[in-house]
């Protein structure tokens, strides 16, 4: 696990709406709350931890964006992300 955590955290990364967008058209994207940590998620999804990503989604920490979110994001595009990328989803924290 320790390894795995080690190659996720050297992908995270900052990035701009307009590098995620084209994630978002495949609806690809995960927003995750700004409270919880972007890499315990990444790790608990690569390692299928059912019922940690369940529990996050039941309390709404973690869901696809919004048609707001997605709205506010394409009139701001210089807005950057945290960004972590656990196939096949990219995994997006406001910074």
């Amino acid at each position: 696990m320790e390894e795995l955590r080690k190659k996720l955290e050297e992908d995270m990364a900052d990035v701009n709406w307009n590098d995620i967008k084209p994630h978002a058209q495949r609806d690809a994207v995960i927003v995750v709350n700004e409270t919880l940590n972007l890499l315990d998620v990444g790790v608990a999804i690569a390692q299928d931890d059912k019922k940690a990503v369940e529990h996050w989604i039941t309390e709404q920490l973690i869901s696809k964006p919004s048609n707001q979110q997605l709205s506010d994001w394409n009139i701001d595009q210089t807005q950057l992300f945290k960004t972590l990328i656990v196939q096949p989803f990219v995994l997006v924290q406001s910074v």
